[in-house]
């Protein structure tokens, strides 16, 4: 890299911590570590000209899990570690609203609702059944009874009469999260460097030698938070999941209003700017979905597409907009990667899909390892 003395002198020189990937996780990282640091140097490199694993590419739901999701997760976890999980989901978004504010966010407060396909009734019949349960074992952290159930109010088609609704989920605009944590970085005179990829890294013990394409640095820590992208520099610590995405055109008089989810949450639409935000269908391939690579199959579209104009809008011509995906990272276990890799590096990663929900509190945590 051909670097000016400037340059070298004004970035990658005397650095005191680094933070490899600047989406949620990372730039919280960032904050706290100004916080405890107000004289630190501190750098944040990303890949990508914007954060490029699932923090801009999400469907902007401040969510908890849906009633079958806990269930699911019952069967992996203690009820003890589940109520834990969503505790800390339930941490994360406060915390989330707290630093930035709800008009900031934009911050909506609609519910999250489950529908049920009339296939479903297996599913259907077990959540209702264990519903009064789940409410009791997660009372402690809401306060309340979370879930109840609604008429089909949306006149969503092909499905069950009734949702499952968790009062206290929401909503926000991804574009304007990222938007007010980017500028909350820069004005805490952080150093953020895009389109710079960090492609190994060694701990020599008094510092950690960084290797980017054209060049190294050292750094006094180095904090990982590259989640789905993880492995390139961790190794099979976490699996990628990718998850496509599509958004229709403005549709008239759209009259739906708050999240949804079913099948397990694998899929979920929500409600933005008159349009319709639909993603999911990676059950349809999990195995071909394990990719870092950015994209879409027909198989998954053609699916997404079906289900839009089937189930969610019958009664109105939509078109598909634009189409995207993210990264995420996954595991057989839910609980964030919070870890101590050196004496001098650390990492924050596998989100599980929630990163909204804990991506605050887990850049935190992050920054609190040193």
């Amino acid at each position: 890299m051909n670097l000016s003395y400037w340059e070298y002198k004004s970035w990658f020189s005397n650095v005191d911590f680094t933070i490899v990937g600047s989406g949620i996780v990372g730039l919280n990282c960032a904050l706290v570590l100004r916080e405890k640091y107000p004289k630190a140097k501190i750098l944040v490199l990303e890949k990508g000209i914007l954060p490029q694993g699932a923090s801009t590419k999400n469907a902007g739901f401040a969510c908890f899990g849906s009633l079958s999701e806990i269930l699911a997760d019952l069967e992996s976890h203690s009820e003890e570690e589940t109520v834990q999980l969503v505790q800390k989901r339930f941490d994360g978004i406060a915390l989330l609203r707290k630093n930035l504010g709800d008009t900031a966010i934009d911050f909506q407060n609609h519910g999250g609702h489950e529908l049920f396909l009339e296939k479903d009734e297996r599913l259907y019949s077990r959540c209702l059944s264990e519903l009064s349960r789940v409410n009791g074992l997660l009372a402690p952290v809401f306060g309340n009874d979370s879930f109840e159930i609604r008429e089909n109010e949306f006149r969503f088609k092909g499905i069950k009469e009734n949702y499952i609704t968790h009062m206290h989920e929401g909503q926000i605009d991804t574009g304007k999260m990222m938007t007010q944590l980017l500028r909350l970085v820069q004005q805490k005179s952080i150093g953020i460097l895009n389109a710079t990829e960090v492609k190994s890294f060694e701990d020599l013990g008094q510092e950690v030698s960084v290797h980017l394409e054209t060049m190294e640095f050292k750094t006094g820590r180095l904090f990982i938070a590259t989640n789905g992208f993880s492995e390139k520099l961790l190794g099979k610590t976490v699996v990628p999941a990718r998850a496509q995405v599509l958004i229709t055109q403005p549709i008239k008089k759209l009259h739906i209003s708050g999240t949804f989810h079913f099948d397990e949450g694998y899929y979920y639409f929500r409600n933005i700017d008159d349009r319709i935000l639909f993603g999911g269908g990676r059950n349809l391939d999990f195995k071909g979905e394990e990719t870092m690579d950015f994209g879409q199959t027909k198989r998954i579209q053609d699916q997404l597409e079906t289900l839009l104009r089937e189930v969610i809008v019958p009664h109105a011509v939509v078109e598909v907009d634009q189409r995207w995906s993210g990264i995420m990272g996954v595991g057989k276990q839910k609980k964030p990667i919070l870890k101590r890799l050196s004496d001098r590096v650390y990492c924050g990663i596998r989100l599980g899909g929630m990163g909204i929900a804990i991506g605050s509190s887990v850049g935190k945590e992050l920054a609190d390892l040193a």
